[in-house]
C-alpha cells in the first residue's frame, strides 16, 4: 500500500527548506534552495518546483503527496499570499504564493501561513503541545515570532495577521527602534539581535570589566554573550537577567488575554538554559494577574531544530489535504460548506 505524505516548505530570507513528511511527523528527506537566487518570483517558483520534484522522484513519492504547507514571512492564511515582506527579494506587493505553488504541482492543495504560526502547528501536531488546545508559541530567533492557539485553533484574526506578539511595546518611553519602524517592541529586546544590542548598550554605558570588551563591539552576537555568561562573566549574566525579566513581563501580559495551558519557547535563544529561564520564570510568576499564578507552564519546544521548519509547514499541509477535498476554481465563490482545493484560498470561519 502506498504511503501518504505531505510536502512542507519553509521560506526564509536566505534559504528555502522543503521536505517530505509522513503522518507520524518523520521527515523522510529534505533539501533547500537559495531564496534570493532569483529576483523574479515566477523563476523562484520554477526552481522550487524543479528541486522539490527531484526530491520526490528520488524517494518514490511523486504521486503520494496529499497536500503542501508553506511557512513564510508575512504569509496570509486567508488569501494565500505573501504580503509586503521586506526581507524577501520580490518586491513589496502581494505575491500569490498558494496559487502559484498549487498550479506548479498540478492542483495539489496548498495552505500557507507565517513562519511562527507554522511552528505552532508543528508543536501542536508533533511536539511539546500535543494534546493541548490552548497555548502560545514564542520563537526567539533573529526576531520574536508567535503563534496563538485557542480551543485547538490558530488565531488568525479578521485579516490573517493576528498574533504579532513580538511587536507589543515593552518600553513606552525612549524605547529602542525596532525593525518594524516602531519603538520599544519586545523584539528589540528579547530576540538574538536584541541581546546583542543590550550587550553594546551595557558596554558603552558601564565601566565594569567583562571579557566582552575584548571583542569588536559592533559585531558582538548573542552567542558571544552566551559563551561569556557560561564562562562566568558577570556582565554577560546581567544581560541575560535583563532579557529574561523583560520577556517574563511580556509573557505574563499575554496570559491575561488567553489563559494558555503553556507557553512554548523555540529558537536559539531559548537554548540558553537557566541563564534566560530563571529570571524569565521568576518575573513571569511575579507579574501574573493573581488568578493565573501557577496555572501556565513555560516549556521548551520538543521539535528537532533542523526539522522544525519543515515539520511546522507540513502540519499545515495535512490541514490543506483535509480542508480541500473537492476541487473548485481558484477564488470561486462557494458556500461555507464547500471545501476549496486546487489553488486554494482559505476563508475565515
Amino acid at each position: 500500500m502506498s504511503k501518504p505524505y505531505v510536502l512542507g516548505i519553509d521560506i526564509g530570507g536566505t534559504n528555502t527548506v522543503f521536505g517530505i513528511v509522513d503522518a507520524r511527523g518523520h521527515v523522510v528527506a529534505s533539501d533547500s534552495i537559495k531564496t534570493r537566487k532569483h529576483s523574479n518570483f515566477d523563476d523562484y517558483i520554477k526552481e522550487l518546483h524543479t528541486e522539490a520534484m527531484r526530491l520526490l522522484k528520488s524517494n518514490d513519492a511523486v504521486d503520494e503527496i496529499q497536500g503542501i504547507g508553506i511557512g513564510a514571512p508575512n504569509a496570509n492564511y486567508y488569501t494565500g499570499e505573501i504580503q509586503n515582506a521586506p526581507n524577501l527579494p520580490w518586491g513589496n506587493g502581494n505575491l500569490p504564493l498558494a496559487e502559484k505553488v498549487s498550479m506548479a504541482f498540478n492542483g495539489i492543495p496548498v495552505a500557507v501561513t507565517n513562519d511562527a504560526n507554522a511552528a505552532a502547528l508543528g508543536e501542536m501536531t508533533y511536539g511539546a503541545a500535543r494534546g493541548m488546545k490552548d497555548f502560545i508559541m514564542i520563537t526567539l530567533g533573529t526576531g520574536v515570532g508567535s503563534g496563538i492557539v485557542i480551543n485547538g485553533q490558530l488565531v488568525y484574526g479578521h485579516d490573517g495577521f493576528a498574533g504579532e506578539l513580538g511587536h507589543v511595546i515593552m518600553k513606552r518611553n525612549n524605547g529602542r527602534v525596532c525593525g518594524c519602524g516602531r519603538t520599544g517592541c519586545l523584539e528589540a529586546y528579547c530576540s538574538a539581535t536584541g541581546v546583542a544590542r543590550t550587550a553594546r548598550e551595557f558596554l558603552e554605558l558601564r565601566s565594569d570589566p567583562s571579557s566582552l570588551r575584548n571583542l569588536d563591539i559592533e559585531n558582538i552576537t548573542s552567542k558571544d554573550v552566551y559563551d561569556a555568561a557560561v564562562a562566568g562573566d558577570k556582565l554577560a549574566k546581567e544581560i541575560f537577567e535583563y532579557t529574561g525579566t523583560i520577556l517574563g513581563e511580556a509573557l505574563a501580559d499575554m496570559v491575561a488575554f488567553s489563559s494558555p495551558q503553556a507557553i512554548v519557547l523555540f529558537g536559539g535563544l531559548a537554548k540558553s538554559g537557566d541563564l534566560l529561564l530563571r529570571p524569565l520564570r521568576e518575573t513571569f510568576e511575579k507579574s501574573l494577574f493573581p488568578i493565573f499564578r501557577g496555572k501556565t507552564k513555560i516549556i521548551l519546544s520538543e521539535l528537532k531544530e533542523s526539522d522544525a521548519a519543515v515539520l511546522g509547514a507540513s502540519a499545515l499541509g495535512w490541514e490543506a489535504k483535509f480542508r480541500y477535498e473537492a476541487p473548485v476554481a481558484f477564488n470561486q465563490t462557494v458556500s461555507s460548506n464547500t471545501p476549496m482545493v486546487s489553488v486554494p484560498v482559505p476563508k475565515p470561519e
